[in-house]
C-alpha cells in the first residue's frame, strides 16, 4: 500500500511546482556528455558561458524562504518596484530553517506566485537571491567529504519523508565523492512510499520547466536520480541541509 505525504501543518496549500519555483534556471558552465556505450560522462566549456550559473542551493534556498515566509496578492497595478525590492529583501533574510511557516508572512502585492515574479523580474530575483558564495560556503558542505553508511542514508529519506509530510519542502544535497559526478542542491516537496521505495519529487533548479523524481531503494538503501541534462543517472548520496544547527 502506498502513502503520499500530506500537510500536518496550519498553511491553506501544499507546496506547488507551478507557483512555488523560479521561472528561470541555474545553469552550468560545462556542457555534459555521456558515452552511449561506456555510460562515462565527461564534460567540456560551455562558449559562450552562461551567465547565471552555480546557484543552485541560491535557488533552493530562496524558494524555501518564499513557501515559508511570503503570501502573494495578485494584482493587475504595476507596483512600487522600490517597495517590492525591500519586501523580497525581507523574505531572503528571514530563516529557511524555520520548521514551519510563520504567522506573520511578508505580503507582496502584484504578482500571483513566485514563479509570476521570477517572470516579471527576473533580473531582480537574481541580483538579490544570493551570490555563488552561497554555494560554495553552504553550511553543510563539509558533510560531503566524510564516510557514508547505508543505515545513515536510509536516516536521510526518513528525515526527508518526515518534512515533507509535514508540510514544508526539504532542501537537500546530492553528491558524489571522491568522483564529482553531481555535486547539486534539490527541494523534495512530496514523497511517496510503498514496500519497495520511497519515490520523491523535487524542484531542481537547474530544470525549471519540470519536476524531478528521486527515488529511496529501501532494499539497497540507497538514492538513485535519473538522467539529466548535467548528470549520467544512478546512485546518489544525500544529506538534508537548511534543517539544523550543523547544516
Amino acid at each position: 500500500m502506498e502513502t503520499v505525504a500530506t500537510s500536518r501543518v496550519s498553511r491553506l496549500r501544499l507546496f506547488d511546482f507551478e507557483r512555488d519555483t523560479f521561472a528561470f534556471a541555474n545553469e552550468t558552465k560545462w556542457r555534459y556528455i555521456v558515452d552511449e556505450t561506456t555510460q562515462r560522462q565527461t564534460m567540456e566549456w560551455r562558449d559562450p558561458l552562461p551567465d547565471y550559473t552555480l546557484r543552485c542551493f541560491v535557488l533552493v534556498r530562496a524558494a524555501k524562504q518564499f513557501f515559508l515566509h511570503a503570501q502573494f496578492e495578485a494584482s493587475k497595478e504595476r507596483g512600487d518596484k522600490t517597495l517590492l525590492s525591500r519586501q523580497v529583501g525581507e523574505v531572503l533574510r528571514r530563516n529557511p530553517r524555520a520548521p514551519a511557516a510563520i504567522s506573520n508572512p511578508i505580503i507582496l502585492t502584484g504578482p500571483s506566485s513566485l514563479r509570476d515574479l521570477s517572470v516579471k523580474h527576473e533580473e531582480l530575483l537574481k541580483s538579490m537571491c544570493g551570490g555563488v558564495w552561497r554555494s560554495y560556503l553552504q553550511r553543510g558542505n563539509w558533510r560531503m567529504v566524510l564516510p557514508v553508511w547505508r543505515s545513515q542514508q536510509e536516516r536521510v529519506a526518513r528525515q526527508a519523508l518526515a518534512i515533507v509530510r509535514s508540510g514544508i519542502p526539504a532542501a537537500v544535497h546530492v553528491f558524489r565523492f571522491p568522483e564529482v559526478a553531481i555535486n547539486h542542491g534539490l527541494l523534495f516537496y512530496d514523497g511517496v512510499e510503498d514496500e519497495r521505495e520511497i519515490r520523491f519529487t523535487a524542484y531542481d533548479p537547474n530544470t525549471h520547466d519540470r519536476p524531478l523524481k528521486v527515488t529511496f531503494d529501501k532494499l539497497a538503501r540507497r538514492f538513485v536520480m535519473p538522467q539529466t541534462h548535467y548528470f549520467k543517472g544512478g546512485k546518489v548520496n544525500a544529506y538534508c541541509i537548511y534543517s539544523g544547527l550543523l547544516f
